[in-house]
């Protein structure tokens, strides 16, 4: 596994750096923010601790341009108290956040979480009752189809290809706005409504789509009793 370090101070970044490899994982180190993202665009770790303070590009625009192409793991590092609301919030995506000043044993215990967290989602099934079709923009349940906008079937397969993982808004509007365009977090919430209403019309007995509350919403297939 490999672990991209993105810290501008070069003990700090020196220190996490020795305890990983320590527990066998690969690494490669970044003081700058500018620098980080270009190489992450073409060179995706297996997961990024990320500062939040740093020069060239701070680590919250960072993650944000990640999670335009990317649902690569990050573990946000901040020492700003203030920023932990919005962290937890994932409002930027991000998957965990560790405050400073911080033990390098419990930033190790986080990477280990986190990726086998990441690790679960990625390998979870969607169940085989459920199809969706890109060429005709349409979902499937039990051989009942509802046809999707262009915006439905893009979220609905965000969500469904990373079953159980939880994205957030900002991470949502990243993936089917990457024109960069403004939009409020309600625009999500009511695309969310009208594809939950189609897929409960399709079969009212089975929930695909969840709602975690404070962060954003999930895609796992479970039949309600």
């Amino acid at each position: 596994m490999h672990v991209a370090i993105v810290e501008d101070e070069p003990k700090l970044a020196s220190l996490l750096e020795n305890y990983l490899v320590k527990e066998g994982y690969t690494t490669s180190v970044y003081g700058d923010g500018a620098i980080a993202l270009e190489s992450l665009k073409g060179n995706e770790p297996d997961l990024i601790l990320l500062d939040l303070m740093l020069p060239g590009a701070d680590g919250l625009s960072i993650c944000r341009e990640l999670r335009k192409t990317s649902d690569v793991p990050i573990i946000m590092i901040t020492a700003r108290v203030e920023e932990i609301d919005r962290l937890l919030g994932l409002e930027i995506g991000a998957d965990d956040y560790i405050c400073k000043p911080y033990s390098p044993r419990e930033v190790v215990a986080r990477v280990k979480t986190v990726l086998r967290r990441f690790t679960r989602s990625n390998t979870a099934k969607i169940d085989s009752r459920f199809v969706l079709n890109e060429t005709t923009a349409s979902a499937t349940i039990d051989g009942q189809e509802t046809t999707l906008t262009a915006v439905e079937l893009q979220l609905l397969k965000v969500m469904s290809d990373k079953p159980g993982q939880i994205f957030g808004r900002a991470q949502l509007m990243g993936r089917i706005y990457p024109d960069g365009r403004v939009v409020s977090d309600r625009t999500i919430d009511s695309h969310i409504k009208k594809l939950r209403q189609k897929l409960s019309a399709v079969n009212d007995a089975v929930d695909c789509i969840h709602s975690v509350y404070g962060i954003g919403y999930k895609f796992e297939f479970v039949e309600e009793s």
